[in-house]
């Protein structure tokens, strides 16, 4: 008999999961469930979360709520149905016990950390911005505390030198996705084994704001301001700010050949460089705001044009 399975998420992220569910045998995918419609793109006009567009689109019921906990009649829908599973990635909600009560198995988490590492809602930046060589997924069974529950399936997953943000996220996508697929057929087999998290060796990822990018070549030592621009590609991004103007840095690489004062500046055959704490970077490409990005050559040869007293702040 398959098991009836609830979904909740929310990002594009999540899609490859949900094709694995929907595509695999043993699973009847009875709902997905995720957030409601949000304003977007310059018109502002409503747009679907990606998990309901893929409802849509496969004939999979949906239901969209800003507060699981208080769907009071569409739980107790699912508990008359009796669902055995709740399958939960990227849904930025957290479930009460009477949420958590409903699944005769029970509900599960994907987090896209090796716990309890990087407990919370920036796993992957965390371990760009701590200079991890690998990472990973893992499924907990839910409890009240985030991210604290048993593990029963753990994949790793190799950091490549070049990944950002952006590019470990579409690896990680896919591990949750075959993660799933392993949870599913431990299940099945009836081989389904939990093991405890080691509380002495919590560590947390908070919330990336948006002034996390700033940077402050003064302070910063190069590994730092790498680790930084690679964490936070594409968002929050990485800026400076030259003669009190916000600039976006879209691409940088360190240096070696050329020594500056931490903070100090330098035009060198059409490339902008700067000093930092312990080096030297070069700014390749940046964007000065509300304009376009730009090669640094193309931003030096604006600023000579203008007689731009350039400076970098602080």
């Amino acid at each position: 008999m398959a098991i009836k399975i609830v979904f909740f998420g929310t990002p594009e992220f999540v899609i490859p999961t949900l094709q694995e569910l929907i595509k695999n045998k043993n699973v009847e995918l009875k709902y997905i469930v995720s957030m409601p419609d949000r304003p977007a793109g310059r018109g502002q006009l409503l747009q679907s979360p990606a998990p309901v567009l893929f409802a849509k689109e496969n004939n999979v019921p949906y239901f969209q709520t800003e507060n699981i906990n208080k769907e009071v009649d569409f739980l107790k829908k699912l508990k008359d149905d009796s669902i055995d599973l709740f399958i939960v990635l990227a849904f930025s909600q957290f479930f009460k016990i009477n949420t958590l009560s409903v699944p005769s198995i029970g509900c599960f988490n994907i987090h896209t950390s090796l716990l309890p590492k990087y407990r919370g809602s920036s796993p992957i930046q965390y371990a760009l911005l701590n200079g991890e060589t690998t990472t990973g997924v893992s499924i907990q069974r839910m409890v009240k505390k985030m991210d604290a529950g048993d593990i029963c399936i753990q994949r790793q997953l190799a950091i490549a030198s070049d990944d950002h943000a952006e590019s470990l996220s579409r690896k990680l996508s896919t591990e949750c996705a075959l993660a799933t697929n392993d949870l599913i057929k431990n299940i099945c087999n009836h081989s389904l084994a939990f093991v405890a998290q080691d509380e002495k060796t919590v560590s947390f990822a908070k919330i990336i704001k948006k002034e996390d990018g700033y940077l402050n070549f003064k302070k910063e030592s190069t590994t730092t301001i790498i680790r930084k621009f690679r964490a936070y590609y594409p968002w929050p991004g990485l800026y400076c700010f030259f003669d009190k103007k916000r600039v976006k840095i879209n691409q940088l690489s360190i240096e070696t050949q050329i020594s500056l004062p931490p903070g100090e500046y330098l035009f060198n055959n059409s490339r902008l460089f700067v000093g930092c704490m312990d080096g030297v970077v070069r700014l390749e490409n940046i964007q000065l705001e509300g304009k376009k990005p730009q090669q640094d050559s193309l931003f030096i040869n604006g600023i000579k044009s203008q007689n731009w007293a350039f400076k970098i702040n602080p």
